[in-house]
């Protein structure tokens, strides 16, 4: 069945890596009172309209991600998938 999903990307840097724009977003939390923030991941946010049926949006989603989206060595990636209103 053919519909329109809206899919909503996820993308932040892996745990691992160095997040330099979270340290000072943090910092510059912290320099206005905010010290109980332990940590900050700045990441991105991406919004899809696809059609097509739901199980495939998932995988081409998956696909955009692996291939364009998400750095797979830096990066980590989720999403969710809903109905477009």
């Amino acid at each position: 069945m053919t519909q329109t999903i809206k899919a909503r990307v996820l993308v932040t840097p892996r745990r691992e890596v160095l997040d330099p724009q979270g340290d000072a977003v943090r910092l510059g939390l912290h320099s206005m009172g905010y010290d109980e923030v332990a940590d900050v991941r700045v990441g991105r946010y991406v919004e899809l309209s696809l059609t097509g049926s739901r199980a495939d949006a998932r995988d081409r989603v998956r696909e955009m991600c692996e291939r364009l989206l998400a750095n797979g060595v830096i990066e980590d990636f989720s999403f969710t998938l809903d109905e477009a209103l």
